[in-house]
């Protein structure tokens, strides 16, 4: 992938943070997925009142994809206000579908600040694989 490329996912992902639903924290989360397809999947954080039923955009762009029937994943952008990392919850959600799969992790300037992969991310990742007899 060209570093236009990810630039390109990273914009898709700071856009979509704009739609961000977040009263509480004030942290906006944007994130864009692309599959191996090539299909594009964004999502963004969404708070609620009862904190433990937040979800974040990780996930929620991920669900997105898999509920049109992809689930084999080439890379995600997740932009956050200082580029913050995925949280553990969408850690595991993305080793689910790929530990191969590139992060990018951005700024709300639209600036790298870390590429990784989500097996970098989560060593020692609980698998399918782990529930075969």
């Amino acid at each position: 992938m060209t570093n236009e490329e990810k630039q390109s996912l990273i914009d898709l992902a700071n856009e979509a943070r704009r739609r961000a639903y977040v009263p509480y924290s004030k942290y906006p989360v944007g994130a864009a997925l692309r599959t191996k397809s090539g299909r594009l999947y964004t999502g963004v954080n969404v708070e609620n009142a009862a904190y433990p039923q937040t979800m974040c955009a990780e996930r929620i762009a991920i669900f997105k994809a898999v509920s049109e029937g992809e689930t084999e994943f080439e890379i995600i952008a997740v932009v956050t206000n200082n580029g913050g990392s995925p949280c553990g919850g969408c850690r595991q959600v993305m080793a689910e579908f790929g530990l191969d799969t590139i992060v990018l992790m951005a700024n709300g300037r639209g600036e790298l600040v870390n590429e990784s992969t989500v097996n970098d991310l989560l060593p020692g990742a609980f698998t399918p694989k782990h529930l075969t007899v």
